[in-house]
């Protein structure tokens, strides 16, 4: 195993790629009740048009399969994996969004036996014709009960008119037309792509020795007849500078408008470490910008424009990226208006004593991720599938400066690729 040990959380993490090819990463942690594990394949629901492996030709599916397919592993020939961890006194649970699909449990007993519950259920799909057909009930209902979620739609709209062609343009459950078409085929065909271990992390943290869960993860993959496919080859379509739609508006049950603006990005890093530090970089320079402490945020607050659910992040994976920012408004008009302003006068106002003030910000949540085990374990996991170790955060904002965050400022702060999401009262 390879050991790495990072000076500034003080802990450690065991690396090892194993003969099937995958990788497991181990962070002990020492006089904590609680384990944590998670199994996740680099597969999103972006991934829809891809090259078949077996036969070498280029293959579409359907939108929503991906998070159609992790509903699906879940029932086996025994039964609900579900109750099979409640027998052991753990709680399961899975996610899919755009870029990756994982499945997770925590506990505090029987470990190795929920390690080795969660490799067994995951490798092992079970999908029959009439179960397909039951799933698509279910996850219809999911659908439109999201297309009935102001807060949701507010924010699937806007990614809609951000984007003309890449697949993070579409829902990640699908539409009910397109899961309609969903077939047991097509679910295995993705499940033997992607879940092939070599495109697969298990990540798992608590008090254990590493050395022994390690033996016994080995003892389980050797046991296991598992195809492993060195390159999956995925297929995005050309996705042009500009955006598709500058204002999207809805009508909905609120009791006051939501807003949110988006803005494209279109300087895209493949390599992890200038990812990461564009990453970074975004984020400080919005903190700067429209951060609970900035000038903006004060003035607008106390305008009454925004309240205390305005927030920005920044999102950026390898093929896309973008900024949202937002909340409740009493005047989204107003409020864009205002928002237009204060960037231009907030970029000619960033100041040094402001700069080391989020940086340590930045700096402390990096520290706090590690109090909380689901956060860590998805952190390393996301971005070993970015090619970066989550362990480069502090070295990497090291070469972040205000010079950098000016350049950021240059390129994303476009109006042309700004795109606003309003829901408006009924």
């Amino acid at each position: 195993m390879q050991e790495i040990y990072d000076d500034i959380i003080k802990e450690r993490l065991y690396i090892k790629k194993l003969d099937n090819g995958l990788t497991v990463m181990l962070m002990p942690r020492a006089n904590y009740s609680k384990y944590y594990g998670i199994f996740a394949t680099d597969y999103g629901s972006i991934d829809n048009k891809f090259v078949n492996p077996e036969t070498n030709e280029v293959v579409e599916v359907p939108d929503g399969i991906a998070h159609f397919l992790e509903h699906k592993l879940f029932e086996s020939e025994e039964g609900d994996v579900f109750n099979k961890f409640a027998r052991l006194g753990a709680s399961a649970n899975a996610f899919t969004n755009y870029n990756m699909t994982a499945y997770l449990f925590n506990t505090s007993s029987n470990f190795q036996e929920a390690v080795l519950t969660l490799l067994d259920f995951v490798q092992d799909p079970y999908f029959t014709d009439e179960s397909v057909e039951k799933e698509k009930g279910i996850i219809t209902q999911e659908i439109r009960m999201y297309n009935d979620e102001a807060g949701y739609q507010v924010y699937a709209n806007l990614l809609e008119a951000l984007y003309q062609a890449h697949p993070v343009r579409i829902d990640i459950a699908g539409t009910v037309e397109s899961i309609n078409r969903i077939t047991k085929e097509d679910l295995y065909l993705c499940y033997n792509t992607f879940y092939n271990p070599g495109n697969m992390v298990l990540f798992l943290t608590g008090d254990f020795n590493p050395v022994e869960i390690m033996e016994k993860i080995e003892e389980n993959q050797s046991g296991k007849d598992l195809k492993n496919y060195s390159e999956i080859k995925r297929i995005y379509p050309e996705e042009p500078a500009s955006v598709r739609e500058k204002i999207v508006i809805r009508k909905m049950d609120v009791s006051e408008p939501l807003f949110r603006l988006g803005i494209k990005e279109n300087r895209l890093p493949v390599e992890g470490k200038e990812l990461l530090k564009q990453e970074l970089g975004t984020g400080l320079l919005l903190d700067l910008l429209v951060g609970k402490s900035s000038k903006l945020y004060q003035e607008l607050y106390e305008e009454g424009l925004i309240d205390d659910y305005f927030s920005s992040y920044y999102v950026l994976e390898k093929g896309y990226g973008y900024v949202i920012m937002g909340g409740k408004s009493r005047d989204p008009e107003l409020l864009y208006k205002r928002l237009l302003e204060g960037f231009r006068e907030g970029s000619k106002e960033i100041k040094e004593e402001d700069f080391r003030r989020v940086y340590k910000k930045v700096l402390g949540e990096y520290v706090q991720t590690f109090n909380s085990f689901e956060a860590v374990a998805t952190e390393f996991i996301s971005y070993y599938f970015k090619e970066i170790s989550f362990f480069a955060i502090p070295e990497i904002i090291k070469e972040i400066n205000i010079e950098y965050l000016s350049k950021r400022y240059e390129e994303l702060f476009n109006e042309e690729n700004y795109v606003r999401s309003i829901i408006e009262v009924s």
